[in-house]
């Protein structure tokens, strides 16, 4: 079990890739062509196309970043923005709207939207503002957090430094990433190709070797008993996780 020694919930990832995106959209062609590009891209993705059932998925936490069109049905993109923020919701927020009156952007990043696009809009920025304001966020979540307790480390995303008895444990940059995508995981067992996608970027094209021999450093400098590890298990035919 990950323990928090701050309020919030531990959601930083090395690569944005693999985010889950809502998307809130009423024309139907706008919103399979987000969805298809964005799911090319690593993302998760999931679909609304009115404003009330916007408000209610976005409401039930499981996102990371939400787009939201202005003019939707039942209710519009202003009203679905206001709800989320009255209710003490943080969720990352990029606004659409064909219309691209100044006043209507202002209104959108006043009510707490993190960035408000004009239709019609190119892929290629659409896909660079997604990953500026997830990026953003990851780092103000690190910040927030600070370090975590994960059995017998503390773990800090902020400094990516890693303590086992107040004495610090020298890691590479991707062994930190390793780690830090197993104890994410809360338990649960990632494939070799899962840590090879998190940590690496899905359009990355090593062996999955890779990930037996991070596996060894990573034990040879965290466990006690490296021959018998603690934390870092290896699940036969499966993968391996992180146990606290």
């Amino acid at each position: 079990m990950l323990l928090p020694s701050a309020p919030g919930q531990v959601r930083w990832r090395n690569n944005v890739s693999g985010a889950r995106i809502l998307v809130v959209e009423d024309d139907e062609s706008i919103a399979l062509g987000l969805q298809l590009n964005l799911e090319a891209e690593g993302f998760e993705v999931e679909v609304a196309m009115d404003g009330e059932r916007g408000l209610e998925l976005a409401d039930s936490g499981k996102h990371d970043l939400l787009i939201l069109d202005v003019m939707l049905p039942r209710m519009n993109g202003f009203e679905v923005l206001r709800e989320l923020r009255n209710g003490g919701h943080l969720l990352p927020v990029i606004m659409l709207s064909a219309r691209g009156a100044e006043m209507d952007k202002v209104m959108g990043l006043e009510l707490g939207a993190e960035d408000y696009i004009t239709k019609p809009f190119g892929l290629a920025e659409l896909l660079a503002r997604v990953r500026a304001v997830l990026r953003r966020d990851n780092l103000q979540r690190q910040r927030a957090e600070g370090p975590q307790l994960a059995g017998e480390l503390q773990i800090d995303p902020g400094s990516r430094q890693v303590h086992r008895d107040a004495a610090l444990i020298s890691l590479t940059a991707t062994e930190f990433d390793v780690l830090w995508c197993l104890v994410e995981a809360n338990g649960n067992v990632l494939t070799r190709e899962d840590i090879l996608s998190k940590v690496w970027g899905p359009g990355h094209h090593g062996t999955l070797r890779t990930i037996d021999n991070f596996m060894l450093q990573l034990r040879n400098k965290l466990e006690r008993d490296p021959a018998n590890p603690r934390h870092l298990l290896t699940v036969r035919g499966a993968g391996y996780r992180f146990k606290a």
